[in-house]
């Protein structure tokens, strides 16, 4: 064969070895969006946080994506509460609620990512104490709601909008608050800015700056390169479950929201970082407050700071609604 000929052949082999190394590597990263926005029915643990992994163990992860049964409800409240079921465009909605006598409002609260709102009983019964009567609710795919699946803040805040309706519908005249945690965050700040709730007040605990930045902060946390992993990850993820998830953004969100807001964030988040919270924080147009954690990460700050976590929401509730 000629030396042209063996030049044809070498590119023709390159050429088809690129274009299986891109199927390939598209292949893995429609597994992981999959295994990340849908739960298992077959319960069992979800994989360990990335910082937990060893470095055989995050190859394993790399390759096949992350364990993700569907969270499950733990304990119930040891406050009286009652059992409401809550009907959002995505399904059903599995609520406590839990009334307060002559209550200054209520405080409607919402789980973050592989969570369930049992693991906010400690929150909703400090804002008990204030004298609020609190909504507990598990998002469509988690809990005892409907579903399997998890758009990690997108249509969760279509969940938002019928929660607040619920109570709206009930109580007209009452303060509602809304209180997130990282997806919760994110999805009360999409209700708000995008599909028209309006809430007395917020209370957002280490919202992500977008889908994008969340997905390269987990890359980075495995100790791997985010690019292009994270994107065709994000831009899986959104094809997956209809939507551009490369707008999914915090940020972006915040420019619209009015409503007074307490912004809280961890110095120590390896999920959410400063730069992220410093940029939501100054897009936000109404009015604000701010409290950092130091040493906390992305984890319930009454584990590490009680007094201040409490004091922080107690002094912003004291504030009159603009």
């Amino acid at each position: 064969m000629s030396r042209a000929g063996l030049r044809r052949r070498w590119r023709l082999w390159l050429g088809l070895a690129g274009l299986l190394l891109v199927v390939a590597v598209n292949v893995v990263a429609f597994n992981h969006a999959w295994r990340f926005t849908h739960f298992s029915a077959e319960p069992g643990q979800h994989t360990a946080n990335p910082e937990q992994l060893s470095f055989t163990q995050k190859l394993w992860v790399l390759t096949t994506g992350i364990r993700n049964p569907k969270p499950r409800n733990g304990k119930a409240p040891a406050f009286f509460f009652q059992d409401v079921s809550i009907q959002s465009p995505n399904g059903r909605l599995a609520s406590w609620y839990s009334p307060a006598e002559e209550a200054k409002g209520t405080v409607a609260l919402f789980h973050g990512y592989t969570s369930d709102k049992s693991h906010l009983l400690t929150e909703a019964a400090y804002f008990r104490q204030l004298g609020y009567s609190v909504l507990l609710t598990d998002f469509v795919g988690n809990g005892a709601s409907e579903g399997y699946r998890t758009t990690v803040g997108y249509r969760e805040a279509a969940d938002v909008q019928a929660v607040a309706q619920w109570l709206r519908e009930r109580q007209p005249e009452a303060r509602l608050v809304l209180y997130g945690v990282s997806m919760g965050a994110v999805a009360i700040l999409r209700a708000e800015s995008e599909l028209g709730v309006q809430a007395d007040a917020n209370i957002v605990e280490c919202p992500y700056g977008s889908m994008l930045q969340t997905a390269n902060n987990r890359f980075r946390a495995m100790g791997v390169p985010p690019f292009p992993m994270a994107n065709l990850l994000v831009f899986w993820g959104g094809v997956q479950h209809g939507f551009w998830a490369y707008d999914l953004s915090a940020e972006r969100y915040a420019r619209n929201i009015k409503t007074p807001t307490l912004l809280l964030w961890g110095t120590a988040d390896p999920r959410v970082t400063r730069a992220e919270t410093d940029a939501i924080y100054a897009a936000l147009p109404g009015p604000k407050q701010r409290r950092d954690f130091p040493g906390s990460g992305h984890e319930p700050y009454w584990r590490k700071h009680k007094a201040a976590w409490e004091s922080s929401i107690w002094e912003f509730l004291q504030q009159p609604d603009k």
